[in-house]
């Protein structure tokens, strides 16, 4: 396997973009004060950004993973990210066991 010497640099480029994205976003919100509003536009990016992800496989897939998106939904509402997709997986995975 070979590397291209641009793709390379294409990927370094982006990986160096992308950590100084976020440490910036660490250092700057420090310097604004997150009451009220603001603090619920915060916190409702996560729970945005896993429907964006999860959104296109309840629209092109089957039944199972429909509901398990509908699944994944309504837990990110009430519990945390990780427990939400985790919630996610499991009832793909127990509908298509059986047979959805």
């Amino acid at each position: 396997m070979s590397v291209d010497l641009a793709t390379l640099l294409a990927i370094l480029a982006m990986t160096a973009a992308t950590v100084l994205t976020r440490i910036s976003g660490l250092f700057l919100i420090r310097h604004v004060s997150l009451e009220g509003s603001r603090r619920k536009a915060i916190e409702s990016i996560p729970p945005a950004v896993l429907m964006a992800v999860v959104a296109p496989t309840a629209f092109a897939t089957g039944v199972a993973e429909t509901i398990a998106c509908a699944v994944t939904a309504f837990a990110a509402l009430r519990l945390p990210m990780l427990v939400s997709v985790a919630l996610g997986v499991v009832s793909v995975a127990i509908l298509r066991a059986l047979g959805l």
